[in-house]
């Protein structure tokens, strides 16, 4: 569902990671790691997230941390809205379940 409103598939994984976990804070190649994505196109989006207000990033050493910023306008609705879409895409999976075994 979140597909038709965020087309980037890079940035809707990172986005999903982040609104799910707020606390979560990484750096490009664990990030990578994480969602099985090209660091590349990674790094890219997380600059793009940063440069509007939705992740936030500090120096550690030669690496650069990103997090959440919790207080990004939208944040609250933004974590709400990959939440609910999360809820229905697994009610969809347990219905074709379902519905393959019978």
């Amino acid at each position: 569902m979140l597909d038709v409103f965020i087309t980037s598939r890079v940035r809707r994984k990172i986005i999903v990671v982040y609104a799910k976990y707020p606390d979560f804070k990484t750096h490009v190649r664990g990030l990578a790691k994480l969602i099985k994505e090209d660091a590349g196109n990674i790094q890219r989006e997380l600059k793009r997230l940063e440069k509007v207000g939705f992740l936030t990033s500090e120096k550690q050493g030669n690496t650069k941390v990103y997090q959440t910023n919790k207080h990004f306008a939208i944040f609250k609705e933004l974590q709400s809205i990959v939440l609910k879409a999360q809820r229905i895409n697994q009610k969809k999976q347990q219905q074709r379940r379902q519905q393959g075994e019978n």
